[in-house]
């Protein structure tokens, strides 16, 4: 039988003083790969921030990994955030230290203190995303893609059974977005579901899946394959 790993049940989310999320209810199960859409400003992002308890739900039955999230104690949310993956759409690497020393500090910062492992696990998600030649470069020595892959690598240094995605295409080129989009559908396919909020319309066509469309401040399940 499938498991879980997210259910929201009539769940509530206050984005700000005038917009509201209302009766959300949907679940992601350990296999899925789903993409999240809606306009700009529709709450896409504020969906994942919930998932990973950046932004606090109101009321329903919001399970996360096992974690209820509308009680969760705060000493708990870091312990919940180390089984998650996150991708974001600007990369979020910190400029100042080097690809190795960007994958190092989430280690450290996630309980990892064998230098040794952690230079192997290192060099096993950088060769994961091909950018294991790029291990002393920086940043800004890096196109976006590359950045992207960086940022990819850093989601899987822990092992998450749930990646979100938060348009990790949309600063992209075409060609870029492919490539970054097969090496998710890889991942994926080697165990870890994905919920993945975009506006790429072209990335939705040439590689479609389960779909979550967010209008009206309600989240619908598409139940065809046309998403405009």
């Amino acid at each position: 039988m499938k498991k879980n790993l997210v259910v929201f049940e009539n769940a509530f989310i206050e984005i700000n003083e005038t917009k509201t999320l209302e009766n959300l209810s949907f679940e992601i199960l350990e296999d899925d790969f789903i993409y999240l859409i809606g306009k700009t400003g529709s709450g896409k992002s504020s969906i994942l921030r919930s998932i990973y308890s950046d932004m606090s739900l109101k009321s329903g039955n919001c399970t996360v990994l096992d974690y209820n999230l509308v009680n969760i104690q705060r000493k708990k949310i870091p312990l919940l955030r180390r089984k998650i993956g996150m991708i974001f759409q600007d990369f979020k690497l910190l400029p100042d230290r080097s690809v190795a020393k960007n994958l190092e500090f989430v280690l450290r910062a996630t309980d990892w203190n064998d230098k040794k492992l952690i230079e192997e696990r290192v060099h096993e998600v950088l060769d994961k995303v091909g950018m294991k030649d790029c291990l002393d470069r920086m940043p800004y020595q890096l196109s976006g893609g590359e950045q992207q892959r960086i940022a990819i690598a850093r989601a899987l240094l822990n092992k998450p059974k749930l990646i979100l995605a938060d348009e990790p295409t949309g600063n992209l080129d075409p060609q870029t977005s492919t490539e970054i989009m097969n090496l998710l559908n890889e991942i994926h396919m080697e165990g870890s579901a994905i919920f993945m909020a975009t506006h790429d319309y072209n990335t939705i066509d040439r590689f479609p899946k389960k779909t979550f469309r967010i209008e009206n401040n309600r989240l619908f399940q598409l139940k065809s394959k046309s998403i405009i």
